[in-house]
């Protein structure tokens, strides 16, 4: 069974479902440490782009591998917040321009997600938004190796994700949450996103 087979009803994954979702209040104290980590240069943000199709899906990158940083993994666009940037969803914005090409102009900001802590010290934003279908794409050479996408039904089956063993780069092993696909796996920082939109889409109110 393929990844596109697995999940909840299609049929309420609408735009207006989803910005219900996603509107709502930044968690207090989230504002003030978020400009922290800025100001410490440890502030990131990231895309969490959902493709309006008829089955909509989340538009994800895989790393390139000879990146320092999480080379070869599934990921988000993203990435540090540059002096620059007004806010965290213009980084967001910008990082996906950067590194698949997709235009701001295609994409509605509909909320955050909290915040996730990396294990290298950053503070990751993500930022969600609805993506015009039929966009083009084209992922930066010396960053992606290739753009993936993700039912989005599948964050509404209660059996997903599930805990797995992971063999690291360096050898290391390392126990965690793993969101199935067909022919990668979506671990880390990702599968924690995609675990804190799962619970806002599986919200019983």
């Amino acid at each position: 069974m393929s990844a596109g087979d697995r999940g909840g009803d299609v049929s309420r994954l609408t735009a207006e479902f989803l910005r219900r979702r996603l509107a709502r209040a930044e968690p207090a104290g989230d504002a003030a440490e978020a400009e922290a980590a800025r100001a410490d240069g440890l502030a990131a943000a990231v895309l969490v782009p959902i493709i309006m199709e008829p089955d909509p899906r989340i538009l994800l990158t895989r790393r390139a591998d000879h990146l320092r940083s999480h080379g070869g993994q599934v990921s988000f666009p993203g990435g540090r917040i540059d002096p620059e940037d007004e806010s965290h969803e213009a980084a967001a914005l910008r990082e996906a321009w950067e590194e698949v090409a997709l235009d701001p102009e295609a994409v509605e900001l509909i909320g955050r997600l909290p915040m996730h802590e990396t294990g290298t010290g950053f503070l990751v934003t993500p930022v969600v938004g609805l993506v015009t279908p039929g966009v083009q794409l084209r992922p930066a050479a010396n960053e992606v190796a290739a753009i993936l996408s993700l039912p989005l039904a599948i964050l509404l089956d209660p059996d997903q994700p599930q805990r797995s063993r992971m063999k690291l780069k360096g050898g290391d092993w390392r126990d965690g949450w793993v969101w199935p696909h067909d022919e990668h796996h979506i671990w880390g920082a990702t599968a924690a996103i995609l675990m804190s939109l799962a619970r806002r889409l599986r919200e019983q109110t």
